[in-house]
């Protein structure tokens, strides 16, 4: 089969053997796989695979099941499936345990089912299971344009949540808004000040990719019990944190991530989109934001898109 592989820091399609399922795994033939920045990580070193994961990127895909593992009986050859993967989705073949592999949303081509799994599981499992979001409160997405930013803010809506963004454009902002954010302020030094002005009394939730640059900012905006969940180190992994503002405000600071997790986990989160999330797809009160689609052979150019931060939503990759 062939497969991206980094040779140099520079990506290139090669041969590889093709994968076999393990017994609780199925063989999906790749239709369409999605570019998340982790991948930019470990292109470059610094996000490898959990132990016994594929060393091919690649955390998503769509396409159609090949074969089955010998104990599994929830899934059929030739069934239409997306899955979050551990790694391998830049390929013809992935496996994958059939436990984070689940149909695709009624009406969505391969493309838009590839683009999915990722954000809307990272989103559903750092809101709703982690910070226990409920309905009435405010959220602030940083990166809000990016394929989490956009699927978070689609989220909220349909669960009666007030959303706020930062990105690094006004174009971005503006097409949040469109999604239905209800605020939004440039990267730059004012962005906390925008939000203290846009929720004067704090906010319940922020999801940040950015980490320990926009720490302190951060707490100061966090309402009283708020919850700040931590998915990304783009700003950096250190800084000072004022205990006595956490303790008085009774503040949460979450650290999560989604790769690393075991299957049984992955499996509840796949299992509470599939009920709670995919019907939103069919009655179109979701929708598959998706910037760019390049085959796989391209897989370098969606990296450098990427890495330039000029997309919003999803880059994805056509396998076949």
């Amino acid at each position: 089969m062939k497969a991206v592989e980094v040779v140099e820091k520079e990506l290139k399609l090669i041969d590889f053997p093709r994968p076999e399922p393990g017994p609780d795994e199925v063989l999906i033939k790749v239709k369409a796989t999605a570019v998340n920045r982790a991948d930019l990580m470990q292109k470059n070193g610094l996000y490898p695979p959990p132990p016994g994961a594929s060393q091919i990127m690649g955390l998503e895909c769509s396409g159609t099941i090949e074969a089955v593992g010998l104990n599994v009986s929830s899934r059929i050859k030739g069934e239409e499936v997306c899955a979050l993967l551990a790694g391998g989705g830049y390929a013809e073949y992935v496996t994958c345990p059939a436990e984070q592999v689940v149909p695709t949303p009624k009406g969505l081509n391969w493309i838009e089912s590839a683009s999915i799994p990722e954000v809307y599981a990272t989103c559903w499992l750092n809101l709703f299971m982690e910070a226990n979001l409920k309905a009435g409160e405010k959220v602030v997405f940083h990166a809000g344009a990016s394929g989490i930013g956009t699927a978070g803010i689609q989220l909220c809506n349909n669960f009666d949540c007030e959303t706020f963004v930062t990105a690094g454009s006004q174009e971005k902002i503006n097409y949040c808004k469109d999604l239905g954010a209800s605020g939004g302020s440039i990267r730059g030094d004012k962005i906390f000040d925008d939000i203290e002005k846009w929720s004067p009394n704090g906010v319940d939730v922020i999801l940040d990719p950015v980490g320990a640059n926009y720490l302190e900012g951060n707490l100061k905006v966090l309402a009283l019990e708020g919850r700040l969940v931590i998915i990304g180190l783009m700003g950096g992994a250190k800084s000072d944190l004022n205990l006595a503002q956490l303790m008085i405000k009774r503040q949460k600071i979450i650290g999560s991530t989604i790769r690393a997790r075991s299957v049984a986990a992955k499996g509840i989160v796949m299992n509470e989109l599939v009920n709670k999330v995919w019907p939103l797809f069919s009655t179109n009160h979701l929708k598959p934001v998706i910037h760019e689609v390049f085959d796989l052979e391209e897989a370098g150019k969606a990296h450098q898109l990427i890495e330039e931060n000029e997309n919003i939503g999803k880059v994805v990759l056509n396998v076949s």
